[in-house]
């Protein structure tokens, strides 16, 4: 008998063009009832415009999924390298977050 819980080994291919990756330091995220759109934009100050580098589209499972692997990978970070701080302006006021939906 077959055993139909073993886990299928899964090949990932990653070219040189997409290993190279995009920068990001913007991010605007969206939703219909299916999907999740989460663009990311390199954004240079005092530009007029900012291009969106890559645009991810998955399902709100999925996306769920992913925000519970960064939480997990940021804390494995801190513990390895130390908390990570937001930065603040001088004055006090707290720097918008250029992740937020």
């Amino acid at each position: 008998m077959a055993d139909n819980n073993k886990q299928q080994e899964l090949k990932i291919e990653l070219t040189p063009e997409i290993a190279a990756g995009h920068y990001s330091n913007l991010a605007a995220i969206s939703h219909t009832p299916g999907e999740f759109f989460i663009d990311f934009i390199n954004y240079s100050p005092n530009m007029p415009q900012a291009r969106v580098q890559s645009r991810i589209i998955m399902n709100p499972e999925n996306a769920k999924n992913l925000l519970f692997a960064l939480r997990d990978n940021i804390q494995k970070y801190e513990k390895t390298f130390g908390d990570i701080e937001r930065k603040t302006p001088k004055g006090g006021a707290e720097a918008p977050n250029p992740f937020q939906a």
